[in-house]
């Protein structure tokens, strides 16, 4: 039994136990000394940080829940304090947020809070069992850190494919000192559904580890030919050796994602927890600037958003400001995030969230106005206009990182493939058992260079915990970024934040098979 299997099995058959009492159990490790989650770096750093002195508290508390999607969707999921999205959180840069999460999740199933894109103290990331102990059923945890910096971001557990559950929530750090000029805001955030309605998300990992090996007859070619409408058919399946294709994805498409779009079919796409028949709509009046915070909060899916007869001005993305740049539609990859500005026309107009090459949509509508209300359906043109991706933006110049030599290069070679669902970095599938194993290590006070080389065939968010990492020379300043299939990517980071943080594919079900790895600091 390979290491992500048995690591399967083991958070299945003990889940009482939860990722993190295993990781006491493990054998394997680097010869290197490491800075410990909890030592005394991650806290000297911690007190560095500019604090305003004020404390945020909330509880959140993970249980079972039916929720209500809109159009007599009601399914049953997991999810904070009984609604999907959980409520936003917000507080100012600076402050203090000190949320308790109570585990009242069934059958004695661990979990956690990752609170993403925040570089934050190391022994909060919520990483069982690399930086704290999941968080058994029946008991609670606190998570205490400083938000020093401001910008759009999410919260989602980081145990398993519970992402992919109804268990995830904005959070939004202010900036007291923005110099944006806006009138009103919107929190957008898209999400791509399967739990309760067709299945649930251990499910689809359960199909998608067959692989498609014993699938006689046909190879990846021949499955990418096939036909959309097989594709999305909840009966389409293959059976060459009794192999149930209920949830795998055939004919996904996307010349912006350099070929195969995702793995999986979802039967919705929501925009605010809401399927295109009943659709979330936000009221404003014509003529106001309104700034979206649109975030990407999907398991297998890329969004092509556009809002109808509107331009939209990217002003940030993952929290860090850009060169603002006007568009037609821009990608958003899974745990990306972008802040746009709108002017509003007169009307009723369509916020589209395009599954890119899923030939599927999710739904939102501003209303200033008068006017019929757009069919679940609709396309508008803007997302054949000008699309934006984070390839072609630039740093803000109060962002961009000073010129420096790198002092440290690490090849990040992305590997696998879906005839075997192996997925992972540098040919080597992340153990859980044994964090530690096999580090990507850098010192504080570091240049940083990571080379992503993607040798598969498909396109893989990257996300890396604790830092920003700047795109090339003068690229925007990014925690994930797409690396499209058979290509690279250079980013750059300073390495002050010590401690050890994942860095890995954003696709739930890519970085659950292995595609991870540990960025740790030296001691």
């Amino acid at each position: 039994m390979n290491s992500t299997n048995r690591r399967s099995v083991l958070l299945a058959g003990l889940g009482v136990a939860g990722a993190g009492a295993l990781a006491a159990c493990s054998s394997g490790s680097s010869n290197t000394a490491l800075v410990n989650p909890a030592g005394s770096a991650v806290a000297d750093s911690e007190k560095k940080r500019a604090s305003t002195g004020r404390k945020h508290r909330l509880t959140l508390t993970a249980a079972p829940a039916t929720i209500d999607l809109g159009g007599g969707v009601m399914p049953k999921t997991w999810a904070f304090d009984g609604r999907a999205p959980g409520k936003e959180v917000r507080l100012s840069v600076g402050d203090t947020l000190v949320a308790e999460l109570s585990n009242q999740l069934p059958n004695k199933t661990a979990t956690s809070i990752h609170w993403h894109g925040i570089a934050l103290r190391n022994d909060m990331d919520g990483v069982p069992p690399a930086t704290q102990t999941a968080v058994r059923a029946g008991s609670t945890f606190t998570y205490r850190f400083i938000a020093d910096a401001p910008g759009t971001y999410f919260f989602h557990p980081h145990v398993g494919v519970q992402l992919d559950r109804g268990l995830y929530a904005p959070l939004i750090v202010e900036d007291p000192k923005e110099t944006l000029d806006y009138d009103d805001e919107w929190v957008v955030l898209l999400d791509d559904w399967v739990d309760g309605v067709t299945g649930t998300p251990d499910e689809v990992f359960a199909e998608l580890k067959q692989g498609m090996g014993g699938m006689e007859g046909h190879d990846m070619g021949d499955m990418s030919g096939m036909d959309m409408g097989e594709a999305a058919s909840p009966s389409a399946s293959a059976s060459s050796d009794g192999m149930s294709m209920k949830f795998m994805l055939m004919g996904a498409e996307s010349d912006l994602l350099g070929g195969d779009a995702g793995d999986v079919k979802y039967p919705h796409h929501l925009v605010n927890g809401r399927v295109a028949a009943d659709p979330d709509v936000y009221t404003g009046r014509p003529g106001r600037k309104v700034r979206l915070r649109i975030i990407n909060a999907g398991g297998d899916t890329a969004y092509r958003v556009a809002l109808g007869d509107h331009k939209l001005t990217i002003t940030h993305t993952d929290g860090f400001p850009v060169r603002h740049q006007e568009v037609d539609a821009l990608l958003v990859g899974m745990g990306e995030r972008y802040d746009v500005l709108v002017t509003l026309g007169d009307g009723v107009f369509p916020l589209v969230a395009l599954a890119e090459g899923k030939d599927a949509t999710g739904l939102a509508l501003v209303r200033t106005g008068s006017g019929s209300t757009p069919s679940a359906a609709v396309r508008p043109k803007e997302l054949d206009g000008m699309i934006m991706t984070a390839s072609r933006l630039r740093a803000a110049d109060e962002v961009r990182l000073k010129s420096a030599v790198a002092d440290v290069v690490h090849r990040i070679e992305l590997t696998g493939g879906m005839e075997k669902y192996n997925w992972a970095i540098n040919g080597e599938p992340f153990d859980m058992n044994a964090p530690e194993a096999s580090p990507i290590l850098v010192e504080e006070g570091q240049r940083v260079r990571l080379d992503f080389v993607n040798t598969t065939d498909m396109w893989h968010p990257m996300h890396l915990h604790g830092h920003t990492y700047q795109l090339g020379g003068s690229g925007p300043r990014k925690d994930t970024a797409i690396v499209l299939p058979k290509k690279k990517l250079s980013v750059f980071f300073d390495a002050d934040n010590p401690g050890q943080w994942m860095l890995h594919c954003h696709n739930a079900y890519h970085g659950e098979a292995g595609m991870m790895a540990n960025v740790a600091y030296r001691a």
